[in-house]
């Protein structure tokens, strides 16, 4: 990699010492970030950055001209696939692309980039380098230690990560949101419709991956607070990205006896099963009505637009300072896709009602005591669960849940 200039290098050196001094990067420092794209790895606490007060980490990044910025983005499956992850991803970008006036020379992708094979990732990484990239977001949580060691490697170069748990508080951050939020209303809609009182949830992994666990408890308790008889089944398919092991995840719950399908994985494979069968379903990632419109119901939204808007303009204005995001409803990251008609009577009002309390920060989801299916309570009356225990700590199943 080039010498920097020496004023680059005074200020490298100055923030390489501040951290000396901080002993491990502040591991338990407070906004955690979770891991989509993660296995076993998912149980491990994240690790965050405690960022205020340290003005020298803002002085490694001065002010990049908007005409002269370049982006990489690294997928890991390809944003045509046009509904799963990726895909989403890639609309956040677009959306992005068109907030801030860029031109289309200015993102560079690299799709379809194996996350479990480190010399790809470095390749593609380097790619997005050599080609001018100055800052790069990395979507999928099994690019993180590549990514983390590249940035010790290109200290000039702004790194964010989604998902995750690791950062170093300055060219390296990590960014995921609240998207208990939405499952906990898809789940009210599904509790209404459901007549079997069965409803069935595809899960990508099982308990030992807290977004996957957190995100399907979120769902079971919407589900419950609008009918306490309904129970939430659930089988995993133990990868993201499985088209087939999706679908027949979503058979086997639909010939159980299950009227609607939930999801936590990349494609609307789930859906379309659903729809084939006579039954319903709610969707993940994008609106998955277009691809099940007799069946979706709703589905639980990303507008990653939102997180890279502000991080490209933090970049631009020179105040990027390598803080990690979580954002929720309240930001607009999160959201859910309009009630189809085919929804139960009464279901636009109660979920209005639940988004109104969790945008207006007078409660959330993990709230108050929470009984478990193994007979255990978690939490207690009158607080909510930590980010960190939302994050990497949910490793129970809430009580209506069923595992099969």
């Amino acid at each position: 990699m080039k010498k920097k200039a020496l004023s680059l290098l005074m200020a490298v050196t100055l923030a390489a010492t501040l951290f000396t001094g901080c002993g491990k990067k502040d591991e338990e420092a407070k906004a955690p970030v979770t891991n989509e794209n993660s296995g076993d790895e998912a149980t491990k606490a994240p690790v965050t950055n405690e960022n205020s007060g340290d003005e020298a980490k803002k002085d490694l990044f001065a002010p990049i001209a908007k005409e002269d910025l370049k982006i990489g983005v690294i997928h890991i499956t390809n944003p045509a696939e046009g509904s799963g992850y990726t895909y989403t991803h890639d609309v956040g970008i677009q959306g992005m692309q068109k907030n801030i006036g860029l031109n289309d020379n200015q993102i560079i992708r690299k799709n379809n980039v194996n996350d479990q094979d480190p010399v790809a990732i470095r390749n593609a990484i380097e790619e997005c380098i050599e080609e001018g990239a100055k800052l790069i977001f990395a979507t999928s949580w099994g690019y993180m230690d590549t990514v983390e060691a590249l940035a010790a490697e290109h200290p000039d170069v702004i790194f964010s990560h989604g998902t995750g748990y690791k950062s170093n508080g300055s060219n390296f951050n990590n960014y995921f949101g609240r998207i208990y939020q939405a499952r906990y209303l898809t789940g009210i809609a599904a509790g209404l419709k459901t007549t079997s009182n069965k409803i069935g949830y595809v899960a990508a992994w099982g308990k030992e991956n807290s977004e996957v666990t957190g995100g399907l408890d979120a769902f079971a308790m919407g589900v419950y607070s609008v009918n306490p008889d309904a129970k939430v089944y659930v089988k995993t398919t133990n990868s993201w990205f499985s088209p087939e092991g999706e679908a027949a995840a979503a058979e086997a719950l639909i010939a159980l006896g299950c009227d609607v399908i939930g999801q936590h994985c990349d494609t609307p494979n789930p859906m379309t099963a659903a729809e084939a069968a006579g039954v319903f379903g709610v969707g993940y990632n994008s609106d998955m009505s277009k691809d099940a419109p007799k069946a979706v119901l709703t589905s639980a939204l990303w507008d990653w637009s939102a997180y890279y808007t502000t991080a490209v303009k933090s970049v631009i204005d020179g105040t990027w300072d390598g803080s990690n995001y979580f954002g929720g409803m309240a930001e607009g990251l999160i959201n859910i896709s309009p009630l189809s008609d085919l929804c139960a009577p009464g279901t636009e009002e109660k979920v209005a009602e639940a988004e109104a309390k969790i945008k207006s920060g007078e409660w959330d989801v993990f709230a108050g005591a929470i009984e478990t299916n193994d007979g255990q309570t978690i939490g207690e009356e009158g607080k909510s669960l930590d980010d960190a225990t939302i994050t990497g700590g949910i490793n129970w199943y809430f009580k209506n849940v069923v595992e099969n």
